[in-house]
């Protein structure tokens, strides 16, 4: 389903950039059909930055440019890339003569003029075109989509690291959180829209388009963020879900129909209005965006949506997974098994040593249910040490992702939930370990500081129960 909606973008991109290029303008520039492709690159852009004949020859000659790379396998679109990188960067002789005229100035005046010239010196050419792209149909889907390629070739192609960076700084100041809109998707908004919350859901996947209904039913919301050079593509999604409690079981969250989830929570009837909002998935829609975040802004904007909307939620937890647990313990385990020092406390260790069985690069094809006392004794204390111990190398922060986000957002280690997701990845992510973080809205900001500046994770009675 993604390759068709994503395949039909790509067309209408192609499509629009067509026309502007067949315009007039660009019929008139006179190409030379037998150039070589790198000579004619080098020419189009070349034109593009004289930006002769002004704004629209300029907007034309981009969408021609544009219309070419968008026709070029992989290959030739690094090849394209590494040519505009190569022969169109900065010009450093000038950044040098620039740089040595300052030295040499002795009046603060001057001094200040140079340091002008020098910004301007160091911007690269390249960025140039890369901001004529902006101005076309659809161009900013399009420097999206670029950054994407740029960062899944990584590897293969590490001298275009240079034009990714620069790609995220304009996209960063260009995806500003202030001129995000925050939009709330139901299951009558367009059919292209949930077409394309299917394809990005990246936490639980939506197996169905029953499964879609279900999760924008009356007891559930979606809200996403929009950008104006974007206006059908959703950057970020949040799936609440609205209930008495805080839930513990992701699979009977999702499935449940107006069904009693005991312990786990209970859907909202139409008697009973609901005093919790579960946050229970969050998906990043565009690759091309790793690394800009929305996340923290989406929950607090959700979260003053939600309270001016429903007064009667109480409570904002997330029910939200430990992607990097198992493969943190398997790590320990290595450590141990070399004879070399995990630097873990001994009773973390022995821990290990009684969960080695489930451990390894494949896990036995078991579930929660039949795990005995002790061995699930041993994981809720893991994970419990885990999330409030293990630090990223070098640094005072959680070492999960998913911890790391909302506690750099102000959220508290609210509750561990043992079998909370059954399923095969949860089991093979953490033993199907779940978390609620809270959001305690008197206490968020508080939360925030205490972590981003001393390291310190707020933490409820019930998780530090799980210690010895």
């Amino acid at each position: 389903m993604s390759q068709t909606f994503l395949d039909r973008t790509l067309d209408n991109l192609r499509g629009a950039w067509r026309e502007l290029r067949d315009s007039p303008v660009v019929r008139g520039l006179g190409f030379d059909e037998s150039q070589t492709r790198q000579d004619r690159w080098r020419e189009q852009i070349a034109d593009c930055l004289a930006r002769r004949g002004g704004a629209v020859s300029a907007r034309a000659r981009a969408a021609a440019l544009g219309h070419d790379f968008l026709r070029l396998d992989d290959a030739g679109k690094r090849e394209f890339l590494h040519l505009l990188v190569n022969e169109f960067g900065v010009d450093r002789d000038r950044v040098a003569a620039v740089m040595a005229d300052w030295t040499a100035a002795d009046d603060l005046a001057e001094q200040a003029l140079l340091e002008t010239e020098l910004r301007a010196a160091l911007v690269p050419p390249f960025r140039l075109i890369l901001k004529e792209f902006n101005s076309l149909p659809q161009g900013v889907k399009f420097l999206v989509d670029l950054r994407a390629d740029l960062l899944r070739w990584r590897k293969e192609a590490p001298g275009l690291a240079i034009l990714e960076r620069d790609l995220k700084t304009l996209l960063a100041s260009w995806f500003d959180i202030g001129f995000l809109e925050l939009q709330r998707i139901t299951w009558n908004s367009p059919a292209a829209l949930l077409e394309k919350l299917i394809a990005y859901e990246a936490v639980h996947a939506i197996q169905s388009w029953d499964d879609l209904k279900r999760r924008l039913a009356s007891d559930r919301r979606c809200f996403a963020f929009f950008h104006p050079g974007m206006p059908d593509e959703p950057l970020i999604f949040v799936e609440v879900a609205l209930v008495n409690g805080i839930a513990g079981n992701v699979d009977e969250l999702i499935e449940s129909k107006d069904d009693d989830l005991g312990a786990t929570g209970k859907t909202p009837k139409s008697e009973t209005k609901p005093d919790t909002a579960i946050f229970y998935s969050i998906s990043n829609a565009q690759a091309g965006l790793a690394g800009i975040s929305f996340g923290d802004f989406l929950i607090k904007r959700v979260v003053a949506q939600l309270q001016r909307d429903l007064p009667h939620l109480k409570q904002f937890s997330t029910l939200s997974p430990i992607p990097a647990l198992r493969s943190w313990m398997n790590r320990q385990l290595d450590t141990m098994a070399k004879g070399e020092e995990t630097g873990l406390p001994k009773a973390i260790e022995a821990a290990l040593t009684d969960c080695d069985d489930l451990l390894g690069p494949k896990p036995p094809a078991t579930s929660p249910d039949g795990v005995s006392e002790r061995t699930r004794a041993n994981i809720e204390y893991l994970t419990a040490w885990y999330l409030l111990n293990a630090k990223r190398p070098g640094m005072d922060t959680a070492f999960d992702p998913v911890a790391h986000f909302h506690l750099s957002n102000g959220a508290r280690v609210e509750r561990l939930n043992w079998n909370g997701n059954a399923k095969e990845n949860g089991w093979n992510q953490s033993f199907g370990m779940m978390v609620n973080y809270l959001y305690d809205l008197s206490t968020i900001e508080k939360n925030h500081e205490s972590y981003v500046g001393q390291g310190k994770i707020a933490v409820s009675s019930a998780v530090k129960r799980h210690f010895r």
